[in-house]
């Protein structure tokens, strides 16, 4: 099964365990509410617990193969698109994800795009309550 399948079937199941062995040991997640990406398997995993929790109705509802550039060096690398619906707090996502393979077709990168804005605004603020809820993060500084 290829690996964007595989990706798929474990975001289907919220398996993630079966997700740990897609992702690189050194892999980024660029997201659509931080600048910096998500580094390091041990992160991504935790963050796909928190969005796990956090999408509602979430399906994916398309597949493209491909190539493109990485962010971090680059090199152009095997690249699948996949395109995704959900809901979080009643407002309705659409967005895309860009999986970035390395030679053992793992994923190397992944970048999430989301629309509309206020889509975003509400994922990041649910996703940060998350990951501090967790202990990935720590809780923003009151100014």
């Amino acid at each position: 099964m290829a690996t964007a399948d595989r990706f798929r079937a474990a975001v289907d199941s919220r398996d993630l365990t079966a997700l740990d062995d897609l992702f690189t040991e050194d892999v980024r997640l660029y997201s659509p509410v931080k600048f910096s990406p998500f580094e390091g398997r041990p992160m991504v995993l935790g963050l796909f617990g928190v969005l796990m929790r956090t999408f509602e109705d979430f399906r994916y509802i398309g597949h493209f193969d491909g190539t493109a550039e990485t962010c971090a060096d680059g090199t152009e690398a095997p690249s699948v698109v996949l395109l995704f619906r959900a809901t979080v707090n009643g407002k309705q996502i659409h967005g895309i994800d860009l999986l970035h393979l390395d030679h053992e077709e793992r994923i190397k990168e992944f970048t999430v795009m989301v629309r509309p804005q206020s889509a975003v605004h509400t994922l990041g603020e649910v996703v940060l309550a998350g990951l501090v809820a967790d202990g990935l993060v720590p809780a923003p500084a009151d100014h």
